[in-house]
């Protein structure tokens, strides 16, 4: 259900894309190499591969927090190397949420003030309907008791609510997930991914999650693989 009908326009479109690290003196490493990837608005992507096979390069590229070497990205149908920093930092301020295995919430700020810092950043002082969004987004997430808590008065899942509350803070077509169920235990793990999954159905978001648990990676609606900088495989998960 998760996965939507072919449109038009993809949400994101990779051709012959390639990433290299190390200029001048340095030596040059490619990470990359020649990427072909589609990505269509509501699906539910696992990213697998061994340690070192370019996942999170590949995820810090989507994302737009590095430039590919070369090739082609194109999100939303725009090509993303023809746009400039403003407008770059604006398209991923608002078309793409970020999960990560290490929730990075700011110690001082409160559960709902975590879940407001993307729309402070993009929109300037925050409105009380703002305010009452963000705290219905961690009640979305079993959260609607802990809304004025500190990062360290939550457990490792209760914090990785708050991210995943905060990632969809800004209504994004797409989050990427960068193993945000690594440093949890089983339960947890089930309970997060579970919220994902209902994210993308209830809301269309389309999620790229990058897994090393094969459990999960089985519930996803399509499964690609990477080795060594290269889709090894790109499959529909029929489970």
């Amino acid at each position: 259900m998760g996965t939507a009908a072919s449109t038009a326009v993809p949400l994101l479109e990779l051709a012959g894309l390639t990433k290299n690290y190390g200029t001048g003196t340095e030596v040059e490493t490619q990470v990359l190499h020649g990427l072909d990837l589609v990505l269509q608005p509501g699906e539910f992507t696992a990213l697998i591969g061994p340690s070192g096979s370019g996942k999170s390069t590949l995820l810090n590229v989507i994302g737009l927090l590095e430039p590919p070497t070369g090739g082609s990205y194109r999100l939303q149908g725009r090509e993303t190397a023809q746009l400039a920093e403003a407008e770059l930092t604006r398209l991923r301020g608002r078309t793409i949420g970020f999960v990560f295995q290490f929730h990075h919430l700011l110690p001082a700020f409160t559960a709902t003030e975590n879940v407001l810092m993307p729309s402070l950043v993009a929109e300037g002082p925050v409105t009380a309907p703002r305010r009452a969004a963000a705290r219905e987004l961690l009640t979305a997430v079993g959260l609607a008791d802990r809304l004025d808590y500190l990062p360290r008065k939550l457990s490792g899942g209760q914090q990785q609510r708050v991210a995943i509350a905060r990632a969809l803070a800004m209504s994004p077509q797409l989050v990427l997930a960068d193993e945000p169920t690594g440093n949890l235990d089983t339960h947890s793990a089930d309970d997060i991914f579970a919220l994902m999954r209902r994210f993308n159905r209830e809301r269309g978001t389309a999620f790229l999650i990058v897994t090393h648990d094969p459990r999960l990676a089985a519930r996803c609606d399509r499964i690609v693989e990477l080795v060594d900088g290269r889709i090894a495989s790109d499959r529909p998960n029929p489970a």
